[in-house]
């Protein structure tokens, strides 16, 4: 009775630092398990109102419609025909199910777009968004015809994007580039305009030259305003895409949840809206994640740089 005593004496404290530590785990995941119990809260409210009735199933949808409709298009019969075929050996056959699904086109088209649009805008809306912040002559000089087309939505210039560009992928890429540049442009600007002066000066007295002071100063104060315009650019060049693709557009994305909407097939539009959805949280994660690679070259205020 002593020895069994003893052991749970001894046992006490490992499981409560068990304890302790679930205790912090849960803590630390509080906001994770918060958001996915109210995500399933969600899902299922909505999928017993898109099948109960109460709204008329033309005008709303569920979860498992929406997936129903996904299955149809991303595979040639369903995904039920992918794993039949595999089941049976036969995997030209599975591929073949796969590459006939009918989304594919749009999303190829609608990445092609993303892509060239927005990357345009990358390369040209961030070193002239630091030329601006660097120069106040050159911002002066630009700074109305900045102000002019951020002020126009990109949407009414689609007419002349059309006219000048033709109805095929050169007009869309016109628009997501428009979209998306401002953003880029402006926070590269404020980037440079909030670099300290007196660090400027510094730096310059010992002799550094522009590209010096771009590249050692400029550039790593900039990285948070950088990215900031980088994720709200994205986000607005994929709207640019969908809303390119509601006028003159054969395929894509955006034309696909035209034609679901005016034929009041919400189960497609609803797969439409969801893939934008996926594609703009994902992308902005990547560019979190780029973020936080590139805060590492961006000295630290207050951050010791030598001994003494």
């Amino acid at each position: 009775m002593a020895q069994q005593t003893e052991a749970q004496v001894l046992s006490q404290p490992a499981a409560a630092a068990r304890r302790g530590t679930l205790r912090r785990t849960l803590a630390q995941q509080e906001g994770m398990v918060l958001g996915l119990v109210a995500v399933i809260a969600f899902l299922l409210f909505w999928e017993w109102v898109g099948t109960s009735g109460i709204i008329n199933p033309m005008f709303t949808s569920s979860p498992s419609r929406i997936l129903k409709a996904g299955d149809r298009l991303f595979f040639d019969g369903g995904i039920g025909a992918v794993f039949a075929a595999l089941f049976a050996g036969n995997l030209q056959g599975a591929w073949t199910a796969i590459a006939k699904g009918s989304i594919w086109k749009d999303i190829w088209i609608s990445t092609q777009e993303l892509i060239l649009g927005y990357g345009l805008a990358l390369v040209i809306g961030i070193p002239v968004g630091l030329l601006l912040g660097w120069s106040k002559k050159i911002n002066y000089i630009f700074e109305p015809f900045v102000s002019a087309l951020y002020a126009t939505p990109s949407v009414a210039l689609l007419p002349l994007y059309i006219i000048w560009f033709g109805i095929g992928i050169n007009s869309k890429i016109a628009v997501v580039f428009m979209s998306g540049i401002f953003y880029l442009l402006l926070y590269a600007r404020v980037g440079v305009a909030t670099v300290d002066p007196n660090i400027l000066k510094c730096a310059r007295s010992f002799g550094a030259t522009d590209l010096q002071l771009l590249r050692t100063v400029v550039l790593p104060s900039s990285v948070p305003f950088l990215f900031t315009g980088a994720r709200l650019g994205l986000g607005r060049a994929l709207v640019g895409v969908v809303v390119a693709e509601l006028y003159a557009a054969t395929a894509g994305v955006g034309y696909l949840i035209t034609v679901a909407g005016a034929t009041f097939q919400t189960d497609k539009v609803f797969v439409g809206v969801l893939l934008v959805t996926f594609a703009g949280v994902a992308l902005t994660a990547v560019l979190q994640r780029l973020e936080e690679r590139f805060s590492t070259w961006r000295p630290r205020i207050g951050e010791e740089t030598g001994g003494g």
